[in-house]
């Protein structure tokens, strides 16, 4: 019974049209599509996509990501973060898996594939012991 309330979840889509500019916080449990302006942070248990017309300043936290447009800013991704071909991402990327097409512009910082934070100091000291 899970899987079925998990599924119905996935069919929901909130769609935000060209043309259309938010400022201000969004957050939702269902996937969103965005093909307008958003100008604030966005916080999602489901999927994000950003069409290409599509633009998003501020921070996206969610389980999965596709890029098509433009992000300004900083994107948690759970699972999987897909930057296409015509994106361009600007900011910091902390995701579990990461994939990148060809064309697709990418400026900043990229933490990806583990849960625990990377410790610089734990890498330099076995190596001040030698």
């Amino acid at each position: 019974m899970v899987k079925i309330a998990e599924s119905e979840n996935t069919n929901k889509i909130n769609m935000i049209g060209v043309g259309t500019t938010i400022e201000g916080s969004i957050t939702s449990s269902e996937n969103i599509r965005f093909d307008g302006n958003l100008v604030g942070n966005l916080n999602t248990k489901g999927k994000v996509f950003v069409g290409q017309s599509g633009k998003i300043t501020g921070e996206i936290r969610c389980k999965n990501c596709e890029i098509e447009g433009m992000v300004d800013g900083k994107v948690v991704v759970e699972e999987l973060l897909s930057l296409r071909s015509m994106s361009k991402l600007l900011g910091e990327i902390k995701t579990g898996k990461l994939a990148i097409e060809p064309g697709a512009t990418f400026t900043g910082k990229c933490d990806m594939g583990g849960k625990k934070e990377f410790n610089t100091e734990q890498v330099s000291k076995p190596e001040e012991g030698q």
